[in-house]
């Protein structure tokens, strides 16, 4: 099997269920269906892009405990966030309003994929591969397909989820994964 398709398969598996597969979903009970998934889009090229980066230059990786620790903060940071935000509907004063829907989608989609499964799965298939192109190209289709359902499932039951059932699950899923994520952090002995 090649490069191109190991890495869009192995993408797509890890990606369902996944956080940044909710945040997918988060956001297309908000936004545009089509501005959801071209922030994801461009997202998912830049972080496969530093991924497969970081799997070829396999001689000098940032230590997975720093990038890992890195998320766990910035994953209970964004649920803070969440929880103190305004309202959704309130676009004036938060991220979305500031930025507009389709960089607020970006923006979020790509620190959420720092130190996530897919991206340090996407740096081994780079690593073991030594097909760059093939596995970037192969690992952003994966993930675009995995979370283009996500985003029809927002679309589908957003109209039927209410507003702070999403902000507080979506709240509480960050703020855990933070918590999970800086638990299972292996500190430097030194």
């Amino acid at each position: 099997m090649s490069a191109f398709w190991i890495a869009l398969w192995l993408v797509f598996a890890a990606e369902l269920g996944d956080k940044t597969q909710l945040v997918a979903l988060a956001f297309a009970t908000r936004y545009n269906a089509r501005t959801v998934l071209a922030g994801v889009f461009v997202a998912t090229l830049l972080i496969h892009l530093v991924s497969v980066g970081l799997g070829e230059a396999a001689g000098w990786f940032i230590p997975a405990w720093a990038i890992n620790a890195l998320s766990g903060i910035a994953f209970i940071i964004f649920g803070i966030w969440t929880i103190k935000g305004d309202s959704i509907d309130d676009e004036e004063s938060t991220l979305a309003g500031k930025y507009g829907p389709f960089m607020t989608v970006a923006i979020t989609f790509f620190l959420a994929e720092l130190g996530d499964k897919t991206m340090l799965a996407t740096v081994t298939i780079a690593s073991q591969q030594k097909s760059a192109l093939a596995v970037w190209l192969g690992s952003t289709i994966g993930m675009v397909l995995s979370d283009g359902l996500a985003i029809w499932v927002g679309k589908v039951l957003g109209k039927q989820l209410p507003e702070q059932a999403i902000k507080y699950g979506a709240a509480a899923l960050f703020i855990i994964t933070g918590i999970v994520t800086l638990i299972g952090v292996k500190w430097p002995v030194g």
